[in-house]
């Protein structure tokens, strides 16, 4: 609706329409309200630092999460390789976040449901690719319900639980290659 009224506000300035539109108040979507995902960490795009992998001692970085949408009823993180030999590669799922969550601290689990990655456990696994540089990509998602799984879940069972449940996404994506 916005962009539209921006649209008849431009058109009516080039074409000469009435000047009563001239003062209208007009709201631009900036993408500032939009749901973020960062970590002081590192920075999207940047190298994943080495204690955050299995060259160091594997700590789970810290996350922000801001402007989670006021409807949402619960959070998932899913944390990926997509760049694995194999195929993609999970190294951290948890579903059933409090939309409350604003930080997952440094070395710890968020508050929710673990999932089981690809190692075959729950909890967060490091960075650690066979070679060359990967991008791992960790995502939040804010849903309209809670998942009703077990802990232990696999990542396909919560994707296909979240389906049609989507709000609002949001992705931070870091690099990591072995020294």
């Amino acid at each position: 609706m916005r962009k539209i009224l921006l649209l008849i506000l431009i058109a009516c300035f080039i074409t000469g329409c009435s000047p009563e539109y001239a003062n209208m108040d007009i709201e631009i979507d900036t993408g500032d309200n939009m749901m973020r995902l960062t970590s002081p960490a590192f920075e999207e795009g940047h190298p994943i630092p080495s204690e955050y992998t299995c060259e160091g001692p594997g700590t789970s970085p810290e996350l922000d999460i801001a402007n989670v949408p006021e409807d949402a009823k619960s959070l998932v993180l899913l944390v990926v390789d997509p760049d694995a030999p194999m195929g993609t590669w999970d190294h951290w799922i948890a579903f059933n976040i409090p939309v409350t969550a604003t930080k997952i601290a440094k070395g710890t689990e968020p508050e929710g449901v673990p999932g089981k990655n690809s190692w075959g456990r729950t909890g967060y696994g490091g960075p650690c690719p066979p070679s060359g540089m990967h991008r791992y990509i960790f995502k939040i998602y804010a849903l309209d319900i809670e998942l009703d799984l077990p802990e232990g879940a696999a990542k396909v069972d919560v994707e296909q639980a979240m389906q049609n449940h989507v709000l609002e996404e949001a992705e931070l994506m870091g690099t990591y290659a072995k020294e």
